[in-house]
């Protein structure tokens, strides 16, 4: 893939570090290698995610598995490069979230990792949702410490007919009905769009804690919200990561 983008770039400044972003060790490792190599960051996308199978499931460090690259991964990853993006006259932290946290989110408060009740889809919707207000709370926390050279931002990118949830085994009527759609699922092309609008437009550049559709700014599910609840899930996130800081 690196060198496929410089061939189509015709540039040969092009890197790559591999992680697997379940883990938080990994996630931490990821960062500092980047730390180690370059001296500034302008632009953090986190974009890895996914939908898990109906199963609930763990990874080795003992987090569910769709919160941990969903969610707490994103998390620890800006926290840990946050040094490196101050240094950038617009540094700029988009987070992709998705619509799946109108249509499937429904929290429980009191168990963030579904230990009781699993479902797959309410997982990653809770785990979408919940990266929206990391999202806005970070933007607060950035301006009130007078740094306003850095904007997060988060968004929905569409349905986009990638290989993202393929091998998710939903159920024999959700897989069904995944595989009738998936042909009316948006180019990744299109798919990108709000996100290179995020990261390059002139138009964003001072705007943060927003969440877009379209490139334009939507107004994100409010039926769970409360700035309790934010804090809650803020806080849920720095206990689950406070390892690998």
């Amino acid at each position: 893939m690196c060198e496929e983008i410089k061939n189509l770039t015709s540039n040969d400044k092009i890197d790559f570090i591999i992680g697997d972003l379940f883990l938080m060790n990994e996630v931490k490792k990821v960062a500092q290698t980047f730390i180690e190599r370059y001296d500034r960051l302008d632009i953090l996308i986190n974009n890895a995610g996914g939908i898990m199978s109906k199963g609930r499931q763990e990874t080795k460090e003992g987090l569910e598995t769709t919160i941990a690259v969903n969610l707490f991964a994103p998390f620890l990853l800006t926290e840990l490069l946050l040094g490196l993006l101050k240094k950038s006259e617009d540094g700029r932290i988009i987070n992709v979230s998705s619509n799946s946290h109108k249509l499937n989110a429904n929290p429980d408060f009191d168990d963030l990792e579904l230990k009781n009740n699993y479902n797959p889809l309410v997982a990653y919707g809770n785990a979408k949702l919940f990266l929206i207000w990391i999202s806005q709370h970070l933007s607060g926390k950035l301006i009130d410490g007078g740094l306003k050279n850095i904007t997060v931002n988060s968004l929905h990118p569409g349905a986009v007919a990638t290989n993202f949830g393929v091998n998710s085994n939903l159920g024999s009527l959700l897989n069904f009905v995944v595989k009738l759609i998936r042909p009316f699922f948006k180019t990744p092309e299109q798919g990108a769009e709000t996100i290179l609008y995020l990261a390059t437009s002139e138009d964003v550049k001072s705007i943060s804690g927003k969440y877009f559709e379209k490139r334009k700014i939507k107004t994100a599910s409010q039926k769970f919200y409360s700035e309790q609840n934010e804090q809650l899930v803020w806080d849920y996130c720095n206990k689950r990561t406070s390892n690998s800081k």
